[in-house]
């Protein structure tokens, strides 16, 4: 136990670099990951969900009660500015109806558990980061299939109940039975928390690998362009979270928060949705991708930023 221990902390810190290696591996020599179904990404995330619930406990729904003005607050950022955001990057650069959509679920999709982390990692308000995390992932199911069905019901068939079905199944079923366990049988999930960053990089690396390596000569073809708008989509995310946070008087730990909340998203579900909602359109599937390996590097870049600044001090 002691050497899985070991290794999880290895995969945890190391993440990034993990992921962009698996990442030109796969680009670069498809042959090595074609081996990952596409069928995969579903039950991948499943269980990326159920380790995020196993995580979750009680307390971390109180600053959704003590604080509850800035958990709307996050929530209303989090599913106004980066769906806005997609739809104007994906016209700006003229993305077309498959890499638009793609975008667009990276877009409306709750933030990802690697926000708190990244929230810690910048001595940001961490309870609160959690707290819009778990409210903006519960509510996925309702304002992410209609917020993509406004974006796109123009250019795309959208099947709004389809794709609340699979959020529920992909994402709330997980998180409320790893809830649950956590609840009922606290000592078997403090033993599987010492694993569970292995386990969820592994397994963001495995949907990563199969979406790069299936559409490797489309990625290598548009690449820069999408690249280009994942890039963009992300750091507008987090400077449109931390302005709204200075405009509000925020401070500095909610500041920190919101940015990163607002920024960073469950890409992994948007890759799951592109996969499940958009079947004919296979490079749907890589905006979420690119955004999986991109944040996790500009989710360090940031956090090495933010950890040296408190308030207007920015200390050596």
């Amino acid at each position: 136990m002691e050497f899985l221990r070991k290794v999880s902390s290895i995969f945890g810190r190391y993440m990034a670099v993990i992921v962009v290696a698996v990442t030109l591996l796969s680009l670069f020599v498809p042959s090595s990951s074609l081996w990952i179904q596409t069928s995969w990404i579903n039950p991948l995330l499943m269980l990326v969900m159920f380790g995020m619930g196993l995580t979750l406990s009680i307390r971390d729904f109180i600053p959704v009660f003590t604080h509850p003005k800035y958990v709307l607050l996050g929530t209303v950022a989090q599913f106004t500015i980066m769906p806005l955001l997609a739809w104007g990057l994906s016209i700006v650069f003229g993305l077309d109806t498959a890499l638009m959509a793609g975008v667009v679920l990276v877009g409306t999709c709750p933030g990802g558990t690697s926000s708190n982390v990244i929230t810690y990692l910048s001595r940001g308000d961490v309870a609160l980061s959690v707290g819009m995390t778990s409210v903006n992932t519960l509510l996925a199911p309702f304002l992410t299939p209609a917020i993509t069905y406004l974006i796109l019901r123009a250019t795309i068939s959208v099947d709004v109940v389809a794709m609340f079905i699979s959020i529920v199944q992909v994402v709330i079923i997980p998180i409320v039975l790893g809830f649950a366990i956590n609840k009922l049988f606290p000592k078997i999930t403090e033993t599987l928390s010492d694993i569970l960053p292995a386990v969820s990089v592994t397994a963001i690396c495995l949907i990563v690998a199969c979406v790069v390596s299936h559409n490797s000569e489309r990625i290598l073809s548009t690449g820069w362009l999408v690249f280009a708008v994942v890039i963009l989509h992300n750091i507008l995310g987090y400077l449109c979270g931390f302005i709204l946070g200075k405009i509000l008087g925020l401070d500095t730990a909610r500041v920190k928060a919101i940015s990163i909340e607002v920024g960073m998203q469950n890409s992994g579900l948007a890759t799951s949705l592109a996969a499940s909602t958009f079947p004919n359109l296979a490079m749907a599937t890589v905006p979420g991708a690119l955004f999986s390996v991109w944040h996790n590097i500009s989710g360090a870049l940031l956090a090495s930023i933010y950890r040296r600044w408190n308030g207007d001090v920015v200390s050596e």
